[in-house]
């Protein structure tokens, strides 16, 4: 960009200056808050139908395969199209789950195969949402701010990720009781009530990416082959800084995330509700909060690789505390320093992936970073559910946390160009 050249990464980032990416942030505020709300019905809905852990793991798994499938081909559709009408698309059909779920909870129909079911929608539409959104975001702001801008957007989401989940066990808890009380829904009020509001923020969600008026120029103008749809992968693996960052989230947050057992956490070990389920759900969240809030005012600016190992460090320890813990405000607090160092990680992760990158490989080369994080959040959650069917909750937590720690040391070997990368911005845009 050509503003690139007059601002530094000192710079303050002025959200009135910059209209589109302020829209692009609310309307992920909006659909992130709303998507975690999903998440806490669907979890509990499914944990009250089967009672199984390994139907909460499948809930990750169905997910993760769609995802999985059709993340490469959206990196390519992210560089050919406006990702502006992608982003939409995305969540269009996440509302489309929302009225489904909501069909189908005051109807008393939702099964175990309804909750799967539309488990496979939301992967669907994560493939087609994560490139989009990471590769729109750079063409709204400087190059130079941003690291910035990163950790703004970050800190929005966190918020999101705090509200989403509070807002949706409180519903599911209380939400019946009001409906009730006025003569609105007289059985399923519980996860009704959150999908409705879930529905309600995804078209608020929808409305403002619609608003967002800057369009980037299609950069990938051939027809989509296996050279076009491999690029991105191609370009990670020849950068190391690049494959060392990504894949250290991917096999840490695997091995040491906790949140698919959450419902089992607060029904079975804290003996909580749904309400309860919710505050922990937003306690990563709380964390993350903060940490975003202060590195949007001071970035890290020097030792960056070394900050990006200790933060997954600290993740992993902070993962086995939870895992230990039996007491309701200590895993409250192991569970937000968890978020805290997590992102620390995220922050820096996204920074150093979008400023190594051209604008025309920003699709592929972000639809293959949400490979990596739908690995390790989706498929983390079914190996969440599987080894805790073996080993039981706090076996299966504590083990993944160790896990994260022996990454750690292992990526710190086989990534020394990672571990010495000192500052994030070069001052030159990528591409």
């Amino acid at each position: 960009m050509s503003e690139a050249s007059t601002l530094d990464a000192a710079a303050p980032l002025r959200l009135r200056d910059f209209p589109d990416y302020l829209r692009l942030m609310l309307a992920r505020i909006s659909g992130t808050t709303a998507n975690q709300m999903l998440m806490v019905a669907l979890g509990w809905q499914m944990y009250d139908l089967t009672g199984s852990a390994w139907d909460l793991g499948l809930v990750g798994l169905y997910q993760f395969v769609p995802a999985l499938a059709l993340t490469l081909p959206a990196g390519h559709l992210a560089d050919r199209y406006d990702r502006r009408l992608l982003l939409a698309i995305s969540l269009l059909i996440q509302a489309c789950v929302a009225t489904v779920l909501l069909s189908g909870s005051l109807g008393l129909w939702v099964d175990r195969d309804t909750v799967l079911a539309t488990s496979v929608m939301l992967g669907a539409a994560r493939a087609l949402q994560m490139p989009s959104l990471s590769a729109l975001t750079p063409s709204l702001v400087p190059a130079a701010l941003l690291p910035r801008a990163v950790a703004v957007s970050s800190t929005a989401m966190q918020a999101a990720v705090v509200a989403g989940p509070a807002l949706g066990g409180a519903l599911y808890a209380w939400g019946p009781r009001w409906l009730h009380a006025h003569g609105l829904v007289q059985q399923g009020g519980g996860p009704a009530s959150v999908y409705g509001m879930s529905l309600c923020l995804l078209a608020l969600a929808v409305l403002g990416v619609a608003a967002i008026r800057t369009r980037a120029q299609a950069a990938e103008r051939r027809a989509a082959s296996f050279e076009t749809l491999t690029a991105g992968v191609r370009f990670i693996w020849q950068r190391p800084v690049l494959l060392g960052a990504i894949s250290l989230d991917l096999f840490a947050v695997l091995l040491g995330g906790a949140v698919a057992l959450l419902p089992i956490y607060a029904k079975d070990i804290l003996h909580t509700g749904p309400d309860g389920l919710g505050v922990l759900r937003a306690a990563p969240a709380c964390g993350a909060l903060v940490v975003g809030l202060w590195l949007a005012r001071r970035p890290i600016e020097r030792r960056a690789g070394a900050w990006l190992l200790g933060a997954v460090a600290v993740f992993g320890a902070s993962t086995i505390v939870f895992g230990l813990s039996t007491h309701f405000g200590l895993s409250l607090v192991a569970l937000a320093i968890s978020g805290a160092s997590d992102m620390v990680s995220v922050v820096l992760r996204q920074s150093l992936v979008q400023l190594e990158t051209p604008d025309e490989m920003r699709g592929r080369v972000a639809a293959v970073s949400s490979v990596f994080i739908g690995a390790s959040n989706q498929l983390g959650e079914f190996e969440s559910g599987v080894t805790a069917s073996w080993w039981g909750p706090v076996g299966a937590v504590v083990a993944g946390g160790a896990g994260t720690l022996l990454v750690v040391a292992t990526w710190m070997r086989l990534f020394p160009a990672l571990a010495q990368r000192d500052q994030l911005y070069s001052g030159k845009p990528a591409g």
